[in-house]
């Protein structure tokens, strides 16, 4: 696929793909024009990479992520230094924290509509 195909699928834009790939989230091989031939399991790891990205996880913790949603063998435990658990586990409270607070919003619009729907009457 093209970038520009992978775009098109994923919603994200070509540079946003071409900064994927930078930082080796996202790979590609080149063809002798010179332009970016992506696989098809390239638009289902973008939209993974988006979805963290949407949930505040940095770039930086997302490339540690990749091996685990991969399923495969390329988790090296031994990697897993203090300091980089520690990291995951403040971003996890941090996805905790903002979950909660969404989950409190999304309760009282709720309620408000309820409410008013009882004021003003079915729609």
């Amino acid at each position: 696929m093209r970038i520009g195909e992978v775009a098109a699928a994923t919603g994200v834009s070509a540079r946003s793909l071409r900064h994927y790939e930078r930082l080796g989230l996202i790979a590609s091989r080149r063809e002798p024009n010179g332009y970016r031939d992506y696989d098809e399991d390239t638009v289902v790891r973008v939209r993974q990479i988006r979805g963290l990205l949407d949930s505040g996880i940095p770039t930086r913790v997302i490339e540690r992520m990749l091996p685990c949603l991969d399923g495969g063998p390329d988790i090296h435990p031994d990697e897993a230094t203090p300091e980089l658990l520690a990291g995951l586990e403040h971003e996890r409270a941090s996805l905790d924290a903002r979950i909660a607070t969404l989950t409190r919003s999304r309760d009282a619009l709720s309620d408000y509509i309820a409410r008013v729907s009882v004021v003003r009457g079915p729609r």
